[in-house]
């Protein structure tokens, strides 16, 4: 079925609610395993609809965020789903107290009772205001984004449409788009400061009334981390200061030679990588897509099966249209047993990357479609960005047909940016860390921070005010993660680490890498991180040595690597 043939039709919230307490009551009576494994299967069947209905919505309204009418059903949602909670939690109590815990273990597994446990961690109806608070704010933040109008040479661009001006060969022109960008940031910066304080005050709140300490721990179960605490990121933190950021710093001084810059440089200096412009796909969306199509046909039977799949089902979403939310994402949509990639394409490499990163998420979900229990579908999120950050790499034989001559500038500057991609990841975390210990912040505190931070893991960006609102060290803002979804954004870190390490397999043997990714990807959400990565050979980011590793491993590729005649 196509995405547009997909009804939506808004549940009724009294007769959900009814539906799953009834449920949770027959599940506490259950005689036998029997029984209680059916009672179980239609509680299953009854949140795939929930999470369908809930899912339609959103991505309509991420299409265009000003239909009136999906945005009250965005609306209806973020006011319901704390709702739901409350009854989802009675459910997840009886699971937990439930007899036959042992049969449900070893059909389903342990993994179903220890995410269940953190779960009740990160809620009470005392909070239920706060959490539809929360969700209001964020829709705020995202709307703000969205609805960006950008006046530029005689223009009015979104957020996404600008992108390509900012990587314009010519240096005027970049600055302009980069100055034009973050006057709009400052423009609106009242705005964003206040969502933003509201947002960390708010969930503070949130935290103090479930009995922590602030937010940071709620936010750390919230994220479901089942396998590693805030002292083990802490201690990757340290290992990417201690071996990336020199990496990168190398990186970056390579580059302002090659574009005959003082070190360190501008944001929008830091933006371009060749003199002569930085690698843009060729072709249309339709034939970046079509490539797409050729890459994952070639790859494996099953990816060649997964990505017809999406182009017959119309389940991508991919040009940068007025009024739609900005960023990309890939969701389910359980009924029907498929993704949904949502994106921007702008007319850099960001466009290819969609088709290998957010079809990386996709080809997860639909490898395991079918699995029970629904929550087990997707593992963690860090474990979900490994899908997606390491099938970019797969993707390297194939990049001529993406990128035709600007391939050498690709692979290049594909490795160098992930690289370079860890330092900041892992300042957007420590910065988050720091805003929840101190919420009692003013807005030009929190801004403080981030310059600070900047000088740690990003020493190459020059700070003097030549660009509102990047120059001035108030960059954060634009990171939605940072708003929507508190802590994740480590994640990316920590998957990008193990990515190089898929990186380096896919350097020797192919195949042999792929076994490894497939391994790694058949488990689903059926074990945590750690363990997802042990039973595919897998190295953990959290042992110093895995970071130390790939750092040297890239390093010496990407200074062996000819750029004669690439200007």
């Amino acid at each position: 079925m196509k995405f547009s043939e997909m009804i939506y039709t808004r549940p009724d919230p009294e007769a959900v609610k009814a539906t799953l307490a009834g449920l949770t009551e027959r599940l506490k009576a259950a005689r036998n395993y029997q029984e209680a494994r059916e009672i179980f299967l239609s509680q299953q069947a009854e949140s795939r609809h929930i999470q369908t209905a809930a899912t339609l919505a959103s991505v309509r309204h991420s299409i265009d965020t000003r239909d009136a009418y999906y945005d009250a059903e965005e609306k209806f949602w973020n006011n319901f789903f704390p709702e739901l909670q409350a009854v989802q939690q009675e459910w997840t109590k009886a699971m937990l107290a439930s007899p036959f815990r042992k049969e449900f273990s070893q059909e389903y597994g342990e993994i179903l009772f220890t995410n269940a446990e953190m779960e009740l961690k990160t809620f009470s109806p005392a909070i239920i205001p706060q959490l539809q608070k929360e969700n209001e704010l964020t829709q705020a933040y995202e709307k703000v984004l969205a609805t960006a109008q950008i006046p530029f040479e005689g223009g009015v661009y979104t957020l996404s449409q600008l992108s390509p001006f900012k990587t314009d060969p010519d240096d005027a022109r970049r600055l302009a788009a980069w100055k034009a960008e973050g006057q709009w940031y400052k423009d609106n910066q009242a705005e964003l400061d206040r969502l933003y304080d509201e947002l960390v005050k708010l969930r503070d709140e949130m935290g103090r009334k479930l009995g922590y300490e602030g937010y940071t721990t709620l936010g750390y179960y919230r994220m479901g981390r089942n396998c590693y605490t805030k002292d083990d990121v802490e201690k990757f933190r340290a290992a990417v200061v201690k071996y990336l950021v020199p990496v990168a710093d190398s990186i970056y001084r390579r580059q302002a030679e090659r574009l005959g810059k003082t070190y360190p440089m501008s944001f929008a200096d830091n933006a371009l990588e060749f003199r002569s412009g930085n690698p843009r796909p060729v072709g249309t969306p339709d034939e970046i897509l079509a490539q797409g199509m050729k890459f994952y046909s070639e790859l494996s039977p099953e990816t060649e099966e997964f990505f017809r799949t999406m182009l017959d089902g119309e389940l991508l979403d991919v040009l940068s249209t007025e009024g739609k939310r900005s960023g990309g994402y890939c969701t389910g949509i359980p009924d029907y047993e498929v993704p949904f990639i949502f994106a921007n394409f702008n007319g850099t490499q960001h466009d290819v990357e969609v088709v290998t990163h957010e079809a990386g998420h996709a080809f997860e979900c639909w490898l395991n479609r079918k699995r029970i229990p629904l929550e087990c579908i997707w593992p963690s999120m860090e474990a979900c960005e490994v899908h997606s950050m390491s099938m970019e790499f797969f993707a390297w034989p194939w990049a001529e047909g993406f990128f035709g001559p600007d391939t050498r500038k690709f692979l290049y500057s594909h490795l160098a940016s992930a690289l370079t991609f860890i330092p900041y990841g892992t300042m957007v975390d420590h910065f988050q860390h720091e805003v929840y210990a101190h919420p009692e912040m003013t807005p030009a505190e929190r801004h403080g921070v981030w310059k600070r931070l900047l000088g740690v893991y990003m020493p190459w960006m020059r700070l003097d005010g030549e660009i509102p609102f990047y120059s001035e060290g108030e960059g954060w803002q634009r990171q939605h993660h940072i708003y929507s979804s508190p802590f994740y954004y480590i994640d990316y870190c920590l998957a990008q680490t193990v990515s190089l390490e898929f990186w380096a397999m896919i350097q020797k043997d192919l195949k042999d890498a792929w076994r490894h990714y497939m391994a790694y990807t058949e488990q689903g959400g059926s074990r945590t991180f750690t363990e997802l990565l042990a039973n595919a050979g897998l190295e953990s980011p959290f042992d110093e040595a895995t970071l130390r590793g790939v750092c040297e491993k890239a390093k010496a590729w990407l200074d062996a690597y000819d750029l004669t005649g690439i200007q």
